[in-house]
């Protein structure tokens, strides 16, 4: 199995703040052209990867990952300093102190960091807890004039940290959530080289899945394969986080149940994972997953859709933290069970036993 390790790195370091993922389908479309039949853009930007399978009849399975990183955008500018609002969902306890690029229409983009205000400066109602986002600063080291040249309303601002090796092999940096997924299905391309299978292979980094799960409807209203997978993050044990809904890094492959999980598919994938020694482990949602699988399996008449995951630590911080085994791991499961499916395939699928 190649080393995956030094795309995921090159992934977390490229920007694609969702609704604006170009620099970073660029990257992957690079990576994924010798490893496809064709690649195209959709219409709102997702990038599609078509590997042709080898059989007669030749369904088609969508393996979907989201490509797009959450991030902020400048709300208004006040005496050089940029004021910003977050895109998508994003911890603000963590942001004073963090390193980010403002990518300015102005120019080239601008090295920054988001500081806190003295207490002494803010209103009472600020409170003594974590800082709203809106009164935290972004600075640049530049003038007011400067700023005012270079800097509009409506810029965007990404993290900057550079991605960090620890310990136990793990790789902490900003959007891991869900560039480890791109690379999970990039193992995947990468095993299918040398295993032969009957089926069309779909592979698509959707855009906007952390504000709107745009990319996810649309390709699979496009597309409209015979099953899909979402592969993405779940919750990873840590400080604070050890309940039912978290899991142990480096231990293993999530197979995720629940009300938009196809149970026939799950059965497969957890039957396959045991034969070939893949180490998993259960993860339910009692609704919603909040990943690419709900919008997939909605979509047009319904396609059964599975979710294939691993855990990350600190979701949604600039240091989110995942073991490069499982997205190794993911990545094979997902080669095998594609190199697995029969022409006939779909007739076997029932939603009960």
């Amino acid at each position: 199995m190649t080393d995956i390790l030094p795309f995921l790195k090159t992934l977390i370091s490229t920007s694609g703040v969702s609704g604006n993922e170009t620099p970073v389908a660029k990257l992957i479309e690079e990576k994924w052209r010798p490893l496809v039949d064709e690649t195209r853009l959709s219409r709102v930007g997702s990038l599609h990867g078509l590997k042709h399978g080898s059989g007669k009849k030749r369904p088609s399975i969508l393996i979907a990952t989201h490509m797009d990183a959450i991030g902020m955008r400048v709300s208004h500018i006040v005496d050089g300093f940029l004021r910003i609002t977050n895109v998508g969902g994003i911890d603000v306890h963590v942001l004073p102190g963090a390193e980010v690029t403002v990518h300015s229409t102005g120019g080239a983009d601008l090295p920054a960091v988001i500081a806190m205000p003295s207490s002494k400066l803010l209103p009472e109602s600020a409170g003594d807890g974590a800082l709203e986002i809106g009164y935290l600063l972004v600075d640049t080291g530049l003038t007011p004039r400067e700023v005012e040249k270079k800097v509009r309303v409506g810029d965007l601002v990404s993290f900057a940290n550079e991605p960090m090796e620890l310990a136990g092999d793990i790789v902490s940096g900003h959007t891991v959530d869900n560039r480890a997924s791109v690379a999970a299905l990039t193992v995947c391309l990468e095993e299918l080289q040398t295993k032969p299978h009957v089926w069309d292979v779909w592979a698509v980094a959707t855009v906007q899945e952390e504000t709107s799960y745009l990319g996810a409807y649309t390709s699979a209203f496009e597309i409209r394969p015979q099953i899909a997978i979402a592969v993405d993050g779940t919750f990873a044990k840590g400080p604070g986080a050890n309940g039912w809904q978290t899991h142990t890094m480096g231990k293993g492959v999530g197979l995720c149940i629940g009300p938009n999980m196809h149970p026939f598919l799950h059965k497969k994938l957890k039957e396959l994972a045991e034969r070939l020694e893949i180490p998993w482990f259960l993860d339910v949602t009692t609704s919603h997953s909040g990943t690419d699988a709900y919008p997939m399996q909605v979509t047009a008449e319904g396609i059964p859709t599975a979710l294939v995951e691993f855990p990350i630590r600190y979701m949604h911080t600039p240091v989110e933290s995942v073991s490069v085994k499982d997205i190794q791991r993911a990545g094979r499961l997902l080669a095998e069970f594609i190199a697995s499916l029969d022409e006939n395939f779909v007739d076997t699928i029932t939603w009960d036993e």
